[in-house]
């Protein structure tokens, strides 16, 4: 398995018992609802006194998943990346408080806005719009006087990761000047994004002094906004840092009073770090052989004589979709055919010669693990919720955004 979890025989069986109960035959997303709480309360366990917590939408794209994950960890912060996706929370998870996570064009916003009814304009009000530049500050500044809107915007702090926002300076200066000029603007707090932390090499210091940088980055920003805004108000507001990479960084509340996670609660093996070792896998991709072959057969390979009989040996696994950005976990030992490529249609696996004596039958479910849920969880129209041995509920996605 990717990132070398490991994960029995036995949990797999039960996946298949439960599904194939549930009269479950096709390609679906899998939640393990005890893992998923196992994980939310292990998150908790290690927030500091005083954090606050925020859900990333993006990685947990489901309305009804969202809901369990916020009542379970006791939140009502979200945070979003799409006018779209603004739209689907305040519609679908009235009250709950949506912060940005990257800057909206103000185009797509003002698109979003004309869409809303006049009652749902009022919600905008739980909204806290990125502003990553003082271009966009001023964008929005124009377009809350000509629509007369209030709005709630937080400041993107470039802390290290250079993928957007200020440093501290002249144009976080220019930023909060306007904010100041603009009664409809209203500072709600700073975003300070640092997932390089985690992927920086171990070599000579290096990720500790990048920390250091990063605390000292955003440290300046937030006393320049004091000086700008007053101290009171920048120590009330939302400091939002870390993702599910880099929260176990933070120890107490004197940078960031909320830290911002999603991924981890399910755990795709693209977090398979020594942060988040704590965190089990609990979402899984289920889906069906369609054919299970003894050897290995490619097309036109009857015309080759022995050139192929080296790879003949092994189990072929037609199963029903694929290319999902994800690897096979059980049955143990299959992989994408290094000669036939990838299919999105009919994939085909190849494993052991076991697999086609028995230990695989056609329509079983072979299980695969997520690189990532954000991408991977929109590509299935429901979602098996999975607890003691069976399948509890069918959850929806929400519905695609970019």
């Amino acid at each position: 398995m990717r990132g070398g979890a490991s994960l029995a025989k036995a949990y797999f069986q039960s996946l298949q018992g439960a599904l194939s109960q549930a009269g479950i035959c096709e390609p679906v997303l899998l939640i393990d609802k005890t893992r998923l709480n196992q994980n939310i309360d292990t998150l908790k366990g290690f927030l500091p006194r005083g954090m606050a917590y925020r859900i990333v939408a993006k990685s947990l794209p489901s309305e009804k998943l969202l809901l369990h994950v916020a009542k379970r960890a006791r939140t009502d912060r979200l945070m979003s990346f799409n006018a779209a996706m603004v739209a689907q929370l305040l519609a679908r998870m009235p009250g709950y408080d949506q912060l940005l996570g990257k800057p909206v064009p103000v185009a797509a916003m003002a698109n979003m806005v004309k869409s809303l009814k006049p009652s749902q304009k009022k919600a905008l009000s739980q909204v806290q719009w990125l502003i990553d530049t003082p271009q966009r500050a001023r964008q929005y500044s124009e377009l809350a006087r000509a629509q007369k809107l209030n709005l709630r915007v937080n400041l993107e702090i470039d802390v290290g990761l250079h993928r957007g926002g200020m440093a501290p300076g002249p144009a976080l200066q220019a930023t909060l000047e306007t904010l100041s000029q603009t009664p409809q603007l209203s500072l709600s707090g700073l975003m300070g994004y640092e997932p390089h932390l985690a992927k920086l090499p171990k070599l000579a210091g290096w990720p500790g002094r990048a920390k250091s940088a990063t605390q000292k980055i955003y440290g300046e920003a937030l006393a320049q906004s004091g000086d700008a805004m007053g101290a009171r108000h920048v120590k009330s507001m939302v400091r939002n840092m870390a993702g599910s990479p880099t929260f176990r960084m933070y120890k107490d509340t004197k940078l960031a009073n909320e830290l911002a996670a999603g991924s981890t609660l399910v755990k795709p093996s693209d977090f398979d770090t020594p942060l988040l070792k704590p965190f089990v896998p609990a979402a899984f991709i289920a889906t069906p052989a369609l054919k299970v072959e003894n050897g290995v057969r490619v097309p036109g390979g009857e015309q080759a004589g022995d050139l192929l009989e080296a790879i003949s040996p092994g189990t072929s696994v037609f199963t029903h979709g694929g290319y999902w950005m994800a690897s096979a976990v059980y049955p143990k030992g299959l992989a994408p055919s290094p000669l036939m490529g990838r299919s999105s249609n009919q994939e085909l696996l190849v494993g052991p010669a076991s697999l086609a004596r028995g230990k695989l039958a056609v329509d079983e479910f072979v299980f695969l693990r997520p690189y990532q849920s954000e991408a991977v969880f929109l590509q299935f129209p429901k979602l098996a919720i999975f607890e003691k041995g069976r399948i509890v509920d069918i959850w929806e996605p929400l519905p695609v955004s970019a």
